[in-house]
């Protein structure tokens, strides 16, 4: 085996309550690297078409990657895969903190889940031991107290992953939570675990990740280090953090506005209460993921007399001022804080909770909900308490927060009235908070709006699409952090040298690239055999300009939908109708059982006399 494998991953039948292992042929870690990599590989493999996401045969991954607990910057990640019960298609999350790591100390690359349990439980893994354990004295708790209840437990060296009541209660919003505020936020994956009756996963464990050249891999993790100082990156990571630009992307265009109706400079001009000195002001100190030197996390102190969020909540992240900010039209950073800390306790995705508030905002100052709907709670844009008191009726799924715990796309099905004309998200998934014509209209060739539309889970803004994305799966797969990892060197040769210390494979770039397209095909086509054609993803207009806005910096601007999936279909070699993989693309990949799949005899083209076509 490898270095940076543990070389086993666990099976547990929630069902039976059986617990086995499994050691994976090394091609599989070779082909597929880790992640949701490995984890789209084996859910292809182990999983029927058409179940239902919230049912028993969904199976539910928690993996690793090959540099997650090792020397390499930023390997702290793991990933959550599944069918996403938001989309109907392929599912993942992502999330740092500490349980990545220590899930390969304890012995395990990745554990699956089957079944769905009687009763409430959890899964200890313990120094290369699992065992399923009564969860009922956690189930309804949040998320901060089930993290504490465990560690009182276990110890303090016990590292958990969990759900809050949102996951319990099916919201599909629902999101999996670690280390109090680090979130695997998307598809809907908080729910899959609550659908399981599973409350959480403990790591524990001192097992040592192999490493091939631990010699080679400490030199690069320094070089890597003061790259990072050199060009101030690490100096400003480590202060603002990923939200040290909220004021900036409000007027530049970047965050959406008003439900991505509206325009920064005109409807909310004053944006001095998101400023990066404001956003930092209550951290009462820095923490970060295993072993990072940015520490890029903060730890607030107690919120303000109004807002009164106990100390230690996760200082505010990037997606979560744009999603509680100027797309509700607000700009007071403390309810902000506040509804963050509501969704972190209940486990709730942040960009999600945002952007169906923000929706109902809409649908309010439109005449299409009125306060009798809304248990009274003026929605109106800006209304910083009305924000708050609707997030918490969000996350406890009561009153009218249970018409919006499942996203906007069944809000505005529940609502009625031509509430779908303001539901803005891509196939089921609310979008990102930064504004694709952005990309599109300062960086040309970005794949911008293409990256929500056609991406296997839509609406991410973490995920790009077409040969741009090889690098971005492959960082996935790794298990390293997209940004910390991700900047300068990282996104060239620096990757291959880690891989190569790490896991002794000598592979180039070029390589590991080939992998991350692999991967990249291999999400694609578990969404091609539920069905799903991502060309026919429905998008709202608004993300793409259409009709463009009057106003501001986006002024006049449309994105090129169809042109970019029309480029970056022909450079994957997907047909730009059926988006089918070609015969020979699959076979270049070493997908030999998909192509016999997606190109039986039947379906090649007939040959003619001489061999013509």
């Amino acid at each position: 085996m490898p270095g940076g494998y543990m070389g086993k991953i666990l099976w547990v039948d929630l069902t039976t309550g059986r617990i086995r292992e499994d050691t994976p042929d090394e091609k599989l870690y070779r082909d597929f690297i880790g992640g949701y990599g490995i984890g789209s590989r084996i859910l292809y493999d182990r999983q029927k078409a058409k179940v239902d996401p919230l049912g028993p045969e969904n199976i539910l991954g928690i993996i690793t990657g090959p540099l997650t607990g090792t020397p390499a910057i930023g390997g702290a990640r793991y990933q959550a895969v599944a069918k996403s019960p938001l989309t109907g298609g392929w599912g993942d999350a992502n999330s740092g903190g500490h349980f990545g790591p220590y899930l390969k100390f304890a012995g395990y690359d990745a554990v699956f889940f089957t079944g769905v349990s009687e009763k409430p439980v959890y899964l200890l893994v313990d120094e290369g031991k699992a065992e399923l354990k009564e969860a009922a004295h956690l189930w309804g708790k949040d998320t901060y107290e089930t993290e504490d209840a465990l560690q009182a437990e276990h110890g303090a060296g016990a590292k958990a992953i969990c759900i809050g009541p949102a996951g319990e209660k099916l919201s599909l919003v629902a999101c999996i939570n670690t280390h109090k505020g680090d979130a695997a936020g998307r598809s809907g994956l908080g729910a899959v675990m609550g659908s399981k009756k599973l409350k959480a996963v403990v790591a524990r464990g001192n097992k040592k990740v192999p490493v091939h050249d631990m010699e080679t891999a400490e030199r690069l993790r320094k070089e890597h280090i003061e790259d990072l100082k050199s060009s101030g990156f690490l100096e400003r990571f480590h202060k603002y953090g990923t939200g040290g630009h909220g004021d900036i992307s409000a007027l530049s265009g970047d965050s959406p506005v008003r439900n991505w109706g509206g325009v920064g400079v005109v409807d909310t001009p004053d944006v001095s209460g998101l400023h990066m000195d404001v956003i930092i002001s209550n951290i009462e100190r820095r923490v970060g993921c295993w072993r990072c030197p940015a520490a890029c996390k903060g730890s607030l102190k107690a919120g303000n007399a109004e807002y009164k969020y106990p100390a230690g909540n996760h200082r505010l992240e990037y997606e979560t001022i744009g999603a509680f900010g100027v797309n509700c039209g607000n700009t007071y950073a403390p309810a902000i804080e506040m509804a963050s800390h509501l969704c972190n306790a209940y486990g709730m995705d942040t960009i999600s909770a945002g952007s169906v508030i923000a929706f109902a905002m809409e649908c309010y100052e439109n005449g299409i909900i009125t306060k009798k709907d809304t248990d009274g709670i003026e929605l109106t844009w800006g209304n910083h308490r009305a924000l708050v008191a609707m997030t918490e009726k969000l996350v406890k799924r009561e009153g009218f927060g249970d018409v919006l715990a499942d996203g906007v796309r069944r809000a505005a099905e529940r609502i009625g009235k031509g509430a779908e004309k303001f539901a803005v998200h891509v196939g089921g998934q609310e979008p990102g908070m930064h504004d694709p014509r952005v990309l599109g209209h300062q960086f040309a060739g970005m794949p911008s709006a293409a990256m929500y539309w056609m991406n296997s889970s839509p609406g991410r803004h973490t995920q790009a699409f077409g040969p741009n994305s090889f690098i971005s799966h492959l960082n996935n797969a790794m298990g390293t952090c997209m940004i910390i990892f991700g900047w300068r060197a990282a996104r060239g040769p620096y990757a291959a040298r880690m891989m190569t210390a790490v896991t002794g494979w000598d592979r180039p770039l070029e390589e590991l690239l080939l992998a991350g397209e692999r991967i990249a095909n291999m999400r694609h086509v578990f969404n091609l055999r539920e069905g799903i054609n991502p060309l026919q993803h429905y998008i709202h207009g608004r993300i793409i300009g259409r009709p463009p806005l009057q106003e501001g910096p986006l002024a006049g601007v449309t994105s090129d939908l169809e042109a970019e999936a029309w480029w970056h279909l022909g450079a994957l070699d997907w047909d730009r109708v059926t988006t089918v993989p070609s015969r020979d693309k699959l076979l270049k990949l070493g997908l030999n059982d998909i192509a016999a799949e997606l190109w039986p005899p039947e379906k090649m083209p007939r040959m003619g006399p001489g061999g013509a076509r």
